[in-house]
């Protein structure tokens, strides 16, 4: 096909926020490492967060600080509040995600405060960001509440439009408890791109109903040029009940690259990062392609 899709790596944030196990400095820098050899243009590598309320958050000075500057690799950290966005800013990263939730309940639980407190949150402190740094939004639940349910496409475009009055380097649309279906993906991507044609759109997808995948290839015939998704699928969101993982990066990559659609990511660094980070967990990662590899090759017999 000729098109090229950036993947975001974000096991060393979303990845591990949710797990028991929590993982050393040593270990993260490493999963870090591993996705910058990889080929990983953009990664999440932390979140700026209550380390009482997400403990496996608590080093993201000291991840930021040991972070790599010899790459073209960008480093992004997670903002859910004012504090957490300033100390985004101050870390040495190239850019800033700010989480703006779709819906008051869930916003409420995840941050503390309604959707239009942190509407009105982000367009402020965007004013200050430091020229060094790009600032971007993710809309969570943009295709489901975990507390109220259906999100009408009303409320979201809402959302979007107090958002980019920002005027945000990039738009994020975060599936994240996984209820969305290919034709959602296709009426929500479709519905902002007619208001706002020029925005990077990105989709932050998870796989709880394991429509993951084809959700990932319907916002790309949509033409969203970003999707997010972490080695070997770990991740969920530590406030929304039984919200599972990401679309195993491997997996992504695997379907993009067999389709013709560039992604700049090495299938097997892939899979040995995800091998990596199920040794790390102690536990089974819901990834596929760890588990089959790659398309096989023919058997001697068979040629």
């Amino acid at each position: 096909m000729g098109q090229n899709v950036e993947i975001i790596e974000v096991s060393p944030r979303d990845g591990i926020q949710n797990e028991k196990k929590l993982l050393s400095l040593e270990t993260k820098l490493e999963l870090i490492d591993r996705a910058i050899k990889a080929g990983a243009s953009r990664i999440e590598v932390t979140s700026f967060v209550n380390p009482k309320r997400v403990p496996q958050m608590a080093d993201a000075d000291e991840v930021c600080a040991a972070l790599p500057r010899n790459t073209d690799c960008k480093f992004i950290g997670l903002a859910l509040n004012r504090r957490g966005f300033e100390r985004a800013c101050n870390a040495n990263l190239d850019e800033v995600n700010f989480v703006v939730v779709a819906s008051d309940t869930f916003s409420q639980k995840n941050q503390g405060t309604d959707t239009e407190t942190g509407i009105k949150l982000f367009n402020e402190l965007t004013k200050d960001t430091p020229q060094s740094v790009s600032a971007g939004v993710t809309i969570a639940a943009a295709f489901g509440c975990p507390f109220e349910g259906e999100m009408p496409l009303d409320r979201l475009l809402h959302v979007v439009k107090g958002c980019m009055a920002a005027n945000p380097f990039e738009l994020a649309l975060a599936d994240t408890i996984g209820v969305a279906t290919p034709a959602d993906i296709n009426q929500r991507i479709a519905a902002v791109r007619k208001l706002y044609p020029d925005v990077p759109l990105r989709l932050h997808l998870h796989n709880t109903r394991n429509t993951g995948i084809a959700n990932a290839w319907a916002g790309v015939q949509a033409g969203v040029q970003a999707l997010d998704s972490s080695f070997g699928g770990v991740g969920g969101c530590p406030f929304a009940p039984r919200a599972t993982g990401n679309i195993p990066t491997e997996d992504l990559v695997y379907m993009l690259e067999r389709a013709g659609i560039n992604t700049g990511v090495d299938l097997q660094s892939a899979i040995d990062a995800a091998e990596f980070i199920e040794r790390a967990l102690e536990k089974t990662v819901p990834g596929m392609v760890m588990k089959a590899g790659s398309f096989p090759k023919p058997t001697e017999s068979a040629a």
